[in-house]
């Protein structure tokens, strides 16, 4: 496993703030491909995880959740068959990938707010890349609510209080999300981000924003 210990902690507050997204481009036509060749074997539990994700599915790529102990994070056997979503892990930034995973939040239901916490959080930037979306899924970190469309590319600032709602009544969300040492390119990239508030959910504190044990 790798030592995060050697890590500084990270300033995500002002690497990141809330959300960013990001300049990045790649094929969500493969991505999607990709997602939808899992065996639907692979779904139907949280892979782990536990809390507030009690409305969620996921496939871990890489590493297991946290709560399953001190496990090495390295490739789990089913990214052998996903050639462009290896590559998008290794491969899109120069940076050392740690837990990756797809995760689906199940119609109309929520994760409730909260805060990752931890020597882990702390000193690793959390990508998110929506694959399948809906203009009903909008996620809140820091008081500002965001619509992360598929395609795009997001970090998240998880040492915030953040959660997820998804109205659709019928449409699971699914997002691949990975975790990464910094590295000084994807500082950069960071740094080259934007804080975009949609005009439909960009107000802090109202509109579709919510407190932490409060979800409205």
């Amino acid at each position: 496993m790798t030592d995060l210990s050697i890590n500084s902690k990270l300033d995500k507050s002002s690497l990141i703030g809330s959300c960013l997204q990001l300049p990045v481009i790649f094929e969500i036509e493969k991505l999607v491909s990709e997602f939808h060749s899992i065996p639907i074997a692979m779904w139907g539990s949280r892979g782990g995880r536990v809390g507030v994700h009690v409305n969620t599915e996921a496939v871990f790529l890489r590493g297991y959740a946290p709560a399953e102990g001190n496990l090495p994070i390295e490739d789990r056997p089913i990214l052998d068959s996903l050639p462009y979503v290896r590559w998008l892990i290794y491969g899109l930034f120069n940076a050392m990938p740690q837990r990756c995973l797809f995760a689906r939040l199940r119609a109309d239901s929520e994760i409730r707010p909260h805060i990752d916490q931890g020597e882990y959080f702390e000193n690793t930037v959390r990508i998110h890349f929506p694959v399948v979306t809906n203009s009903d899924a909008v996620m809140m970190a820091d008081g500002f609510s965001f619509h992360m469309r598929a395609g795009e590319v997001w970090a998240l600032n998880n040492n915030t209080i953040h959660g997820v709602f998804n109205r659709h009544p019928s449409e699971a969300r699914t997002h691949l999300i990975c975790d990464y040492l910094p590295s000084n390119e994807l500082r950069q990239i960071l740094l080259s981000g934007r804080h975009r508030l949609d005009s439909l959910d960009g107000i802090r504190g109202g509109g579709r924003c919510f407190e932490a044990g409060h979800a409205l």
